[in-house]
């Protein structure tokens, strides 16, 4: 990506045009960051860029965000508003200024009071959802990106080797939580990259359990940990599934069978493949084993400043996965009421394989708690 403003706008107006539309327009959010390399946050105040197809980009800013506004750099008309006399005005003189009559939004990011003030302030205008296009940009990570995302993921990776060192038989799940956030923090996360799943026992069979208060961890429980730290914007995503103080056959053999679909899917990485062919590749591992009734998620999802972001790792995804993408790896198997395992790897697609960003041992681990 380049260090320029203006190059880094210039590809949202090769959108704009790709699309037949006169503009594109980004909201606060991992799009909007990229773009103008400045974090804002997306609160009740309407903040909007927009890009045309052609000529100089414009900003609608919230009054008070101007002094941070004027560290970006940004050369185009900007249009401020104060929260005492409200942003319709602002809208209606960004739009005039504009005189465009379609626009491409970010569907998933966008709100809709945003939609509508746009409408008002100009009702014949065309508004598409273009977030896959839009969003494609930052599929493909820099040098300085992918080095980002690694040391997110090392200061991840130290804060799980921390926390299940310290893991006790009879520790509540909110107990063992509370030591992994302290840990990401103490090895230098910015903020953590979603909350945090810890969960034991049955808990652990659930794809998005929460901590619970009232669980206390026994010998023979699965210990399924998913979380991340962020740092310098970008977010890790691991997970890692241990036993506390045995395993069971059963234990052993899913937690085999996991990691073979795991280990698969890596295998299956190169630059070219579709997101369609790795996913089949790890679904198949595990719906020929005797546990395909447990299968509940898709392999993964891309990783970047988003926790989740294109591509998504599913069948029926034919998207072709240029080198430069990053992409979870997690496939789990699920029985409610017993048990658990996801192992989740970060994995960077390259010209000729893959790279394995997360380094984090994977062969199954029992604590002796």
């Amino acid at each position: 990506m380049s260090n320029s403003l203006n190059d880094r706008l210039s590809a949202y107006a090769d959108i704009a045009a790709a699309l037949s539309v006169d503009a594109v327009a980004l909201v606060p959010g991992p799009n909007f960051t990229r773009a103008v390399d400045h974090l804002f946050m997306s609160n009740e105040r309407p903040f909007l860029l927009v890009i045309p197809a052609h000529g100089p980009a414009a900003a609608l800013v919230p009054n008070l965000e101007l002094g941070s506004w004027d560290l970006v750099g940004f050369d185009g008309a900007v249009f401020d508003w104060r929260d005492q006399t409200g942003y319709d005005d602002a809208f209606a003189a960004l739009m005039q200024h504009l005189n465009i009559t379609s626009l491409a939004v970010e569907g998933q990011v966008m709100r809709v009071f945003v939609h509508h003030a746009l409408k008002k302030a100009q009702p014949d205008l065309r508004i598409i959802d273009a977030e896959r296009e839009i969003s494609a940009p930052r599929m493909i990570k820099t040098e300085a990106e992918v080095a980002a995302l690694q040391e997110a993921i090392k200061i991840s990776e130290r804060a799980l080797r921390a926390t299940l060192h310290s893991v006790k038989l009879g520790q509540t799940e909110k107990e063992i939580e509370q030591k992994l956030v302290q840990m990401v923090f103490a090895e230098g996360a910015d903020d953590l990259s979603f909350a945090p799943i810890v969960a034991a026992g049955d808990g652990s069979a659930r794809p998005h359990a929460k901590a619970r208060e009232d669980y206390r961890v026994k010998a023979g429980d699965a210990l399924l940990i998913d979380f991340g730290a962020r740092k310098n914007g970008f977010a890790a995503d691991i997970t890692r599934t241990v036993f506390l103080g045995y395993v069971s056959d059963e234990g052993r053999e899913v937690y085999d069978t996991v990691l073979r679909a795991n280990l698969a899917g890596l295998e299956a990485t190169r630059a070219g493949v579709t997101a369609h062919e790795i996913d089949d590749v790890v679904i198949s591992v595990l719906e020929a084993s005797p546990y395909a009734d447990r299968i509940r998620t898709k392999t993964g999802h891309g990783l970047g400043r988003d926790v989740h972001e294109a591509p998504y790792i599913m069948r029926g995804n034919h998207m072709t996965l240029p080198a430069g993408t990053v992409y979870t790896n997690e496939p789990g198997l699920y029985e409610i009421g017993n048990f658990g395992v996801r192992i989740e790897d970060d994995v960077l697609i390259t010209e000729d394989g893959y790279k394995s960003l997360t380094n984090f041992p994977k062969e199954l681990m029992v604590l002796p708690c």
